[in-house]
């Protein structure tokens, strides 16, 4: 279990649900006047530890703000139900329809999800299958730093495996067994078996899920989509990759927002981390906006 210090404000409970209990912390709106809901989805992995001190500061600025803002641990994350090594995609996507249900039933306004690296492709991919069943009328989406494609990011994910092998031979690559290779442990992954990465253990279910996963086979989105993409100084041109799915989006009628913002990528560095220009972008994305359009 991982310990929760309460936010000024917030409210800690445990949603249940058909697979147990969520931990939550909800920011209730300050003011008389509620401006929409607002869903966070957390990280994979030890970057959801990693960015917990971000995702507090903007849900108490959204607060602040006049918006309700719901931050849920995935089932098998946190203090929620469940082992790592149970988690599913699916599963995963039913804690967002939980969340966004009690998010609906608390405050009757207009409802955004906001997520972070593969926490957003997951928003992401809930937002495409809700535009084909209407489970909830999304306002909007907002995207940090989202993962584009989840091939990419699980063979990402295995590296770490591969860089202890690689240190448990004193740093030397010709020593390591090619059994530790990247390629050869997603093949054992996909191919059914277990594996314990930086300290999880990855179900070959939810590694073939991630492995399926493209955000450019995601369109179309019903509702607006802010992309805030990250980078060590604002003016760097974005990258092709980027550039490409934006304009795969926009070709698909998706009504997309690209901003890139200077900033520390907080969900990976070594001690934690604030972003202070993320912050206040995100922040100004709400400000002034009915229900959080713009």
């Amino acid at each position: 279990m991982t310990a929760h210090p309460k936010p000024p404000g917030a409210e800690p409970f445990f949603l249940q649900t058909d697979l147990g209990q969520r931990f939550c912390l909800f920011h209730p709106p300050a003011g008389p006047q509620c401006h929409g809901a607002v869903l966070y989805v957390h990280p994979f992995g030890d970057e959801m530890n990693k960015a917990r001190r971000m995702a507090a500061l903007q849900a108490r600025a959204l607060a602040a703000q006049g918006y309700g803002v719901l931050q849920l641990d995935l089932y098998g994350c946190g203090d929620s139900s469940g082992e790592f090594g149970e988690a599913r995609w699916d599963i995963w996507k039913d804690d967002l329809a939980a969340g966004c249900a009690w998010l609906s039933a608390r405050l009757s306004a207009p409802l955004s999800l906001w997520g972070l690296r593969l926490g957003a492709l997951l928003a992401l991919d809930y937002a495409h299958d809700n535009a084909q069943h209407a489970r909830h009328p999304l306002a909007q989406l907002v995207l940090w730093q989202p993962v584009q494609n989840g091939a990419t990011f699980l063979t990402q994910f295995l590296r770490l495996l591969t860089a202890n092998a690689m240190l448990a031979e004193g740093g030397d690559t010709k020593k390591s067994d090619k059994s530790t290779g990247t390629a050869a442990l997603r093949a054992t992954l996909l191919g059914g078996e277990m594996l314990e990465v930086a300290g999880y253990d990855v179900a070959p279910a939810l590694a073939v899920a991630i492995d399926s996963k493209d955000a450019a086979r995601l369109a179309p989105l019903t509702c607006p989509v802010h992309w805030m993409e990250t980078s060590a100084a604002a003016e760097r041109p974005l990258t092709p990759a980027v550039l490409r799915l934006a304009e795969a989006w926009r070709a698909a009628g998706v009504d997309l927002h690209l901003q890139q913002v200077s900033c520390t990528p907080f969900w990976s560095t070594q001690e934690i981390a604030e972003s202070p220009e993320l912050l206040a972008a995100t922040s100004a994305l709400f400000q002034g906006a009915p229900h959080g359009l713009s």
